[in-house]
């Protein structure tokens, strides 16, 4: 089901609840060794930024998908977002504009990135100032914030790019700071079907791009879950053939 945008914009309306209290670092957050190594070509460069973030080329990438998986999030709040919202990861494409476009009354929305330029690309994109949005650099597998801070929060194609390590600590942070009953959502690649026609294709893309890739292959997004997660399996669909997935875990009481 394709969700219906825009909702009212409310950019003009007062914000009365208090922000989640997100510790903002002082001094640049350090740019972790792996990122800088792999994947300064795609997210760090100022130029690899320019060049990438085209809605074109992020189609090509996720093979004609991306507008279908954007939806998939956004399928999961039909009345629009309420309360507070945390996007772990700025995302090439429409995604948090479109998140910004569906903020109801008084709800917020906090995107984190390890990248100060990756935020800067993201506030480009934004109705600002928008004082229901906040931008803050942070790194994924430590949210300077309290347990429970957030009613859902959302990780678009990012497990995929961190190491095993980094991926259980992300994981395992999105589900800290979600309140109970609170949703998190991940969308991400998963392990297609053995008839289809672009396997080949999209593994050769993992060991010439992706070396963390073949992980959402290897094992079940769930795997990388702390052990016995405060959690429960609220949907999990899968699209194309398999390639792509969709999990939505609700964090328990």
């Amino acid at each position: 089901m394709k969700v219906s945008d825009p909702i009212p914009d409310n950019t003009e309306r007062p914000v009365d609840k208090p922000a989640v209290a997100f510790v903002q670092s002082v001094v640049p957050v350090e740019t972790p060794g792996y990122l800088h190594k792999i994947y300064w070509w795609a997210y760090e460069h100022p130029l690899a930024v320019r060049f990438w973030d085209h809605g074109f080329l992020i189609n090509f990438i996720l093979l004609g998908n991306y507008d279908r998986l954007v939806d998939a999030v956004l399928d999961e709040f039909e009345n629009g977002l309420s309360g507070d919202t945390l996007q772990i990861s700025c995302a090439y494409g429409k995604l948090t504009p479109r998140l910004e476009g569906r903020l109801n009354d008084g709800a917020r929305l906090d995107v984190i990135d390890v990248l100060n330029v990756q935020l800067e690309n993201v506030r480009k994109k934004l109705k600002w100032p928008d004082e229901r949005v906040r931008l803050i650099q942070c790194d994924a597998t430590h949210l300077d914030c309290p347990d429970a801070s957030y009613d859902q929060a959302l990780m678009f194609f990012l497990p995929h790019e961190l190491p095993e390590d980094r991926r259980r600590m992300a994981m395992s942070e999105a589900l800290r700071v979600v309140k109970p009953g609170g949703k998190v959502i991940f969308v991400e690649f998963h392990k297609p079907t053995w008839w289809h026609p672009l396997r080949l294709w999209q593994r050769l893309v993992f060991l010439l791009f992706e070396p963390f890739a073949t992980d959402m292959w290897r094992h079940e997004l769930a795997y990388y879950l702390p052990e016995s997660p405060a959690c429960t399996v609220e949907r999990h669909e899968t699209y194309f053939g398999g390639l792509y997935q969709k999990l939505v875990l609700v964090r328990n009481d």
